[in-house]
């Protein structure tokens, strides 16, 4: 997916995070203060949205394209406390020891090496601050397909696809070695199974699937290989309604 197009602009902004993901991460982070944070590869802003929901009174979004950052000004227009800025994950540009918490959420797969990502985040996290990466390790993206777990029926319908996944993804024992070699300690593993999204009617499923919204992975997908998968789903499914779409995540809290 080129994330500076500007017909992908409006992709990551169609949904908000599910009180799922604020309960765990209000469980992760506990009672310990936070007055700043940084949401690193934030997208259309979606849990840049989320962070400020939780009461974090500054939460800076950071982006790589101008395209994105725009996107998620507009769909956080309505929520105090927040600013983006252009960078990247290996050189944001922002101030050292600026932040009490950063989150990378969905951001390690789109990096070949970690190391460059984990020292930046270390820079920019003060002492005792703490890092949430949230990512799909392999065993994660491989989970067959159900009404709940949609993404396995990509990879039943065209097995290629498993393979551009895997090939992206790094596993939990790779994350904990360079969070490590970056200076990070206290470093915990947790699972989540993430509410995405719950559709109305299966047509509404379907017209997600069909427009790649928020699924960076089917923009490997030609048109009419698109249309196949969507009719796949529509055979697998029989479900007609309040289809509850799950995500398995692998959550790495680490402290600087």
């Amino acid at each position: 997916m080129d994330f500076h197009n500007t017909k992908n602009k409006w992709s990551y902004t169609q949904r908000d995070a599910n009180s799922t993901w604020i309960r765990t991460y209000s469980s992760l982070l506990g009672d310990h203060p936070i007055h700043q944070a940084l949401d690193i590869g934030c997208g259309g802003g979606i849990y840049t949205k989320a962070l400020a929901a939780m009461g974090i009174p500054s939460v800076t979004g950071v982006d790589s394209s101008a395209i994105m950052l725009e996107a998620a000004a507009d769909n956080c227009q309505d929520q105090h406390g927040i600013r983006f800025h252009k960078g990247n994950a290996q050189e944001t540009g922002l101030e050292s020891l600026s932040s009490d918490l950063i989150l990378e959420r969905a951001l390690i797969h789109h990096l070949q090496e970690l190391q460059p990502c984990f020292s930046e985040a270390h820079r920019l996290l003060r002492p005792g601050g703490t890092l949430l990466i949230q990512d799909r390790t392999p065993e994660d993206c491989l989970l067959p397909g159900s009404p709940e777990h949609i993404r396995g029926y990509f990879f039943s319908c065209f097995p290629r696809l498993a393979e551009l996944e895997i090939s992206r993804r790094h596993t939990s024992a790779q994350v904990r070695k360079d969070l490590k070699t970056c200076g990070f300690h206290d470093i915990e593993k947790h699972t989540l199974w993430e509410v995405r999204q719950i559709h109305e009617s299966k047509e509404k499923l379907l017209a997600d699937i069909r427009a790649r919204l928020g699924r960076s992975i089917l923009h490997a997908l030609e048109d009419d290989e698109l249309e196949k998968l969507a009719l796949y789903i529509d055979d697998c499914i029989t479900q007609e309604r309040d289809i509850v779409e799950m995500d398995r995540w692998t959550i790495w809290k680490a402290v600087k």
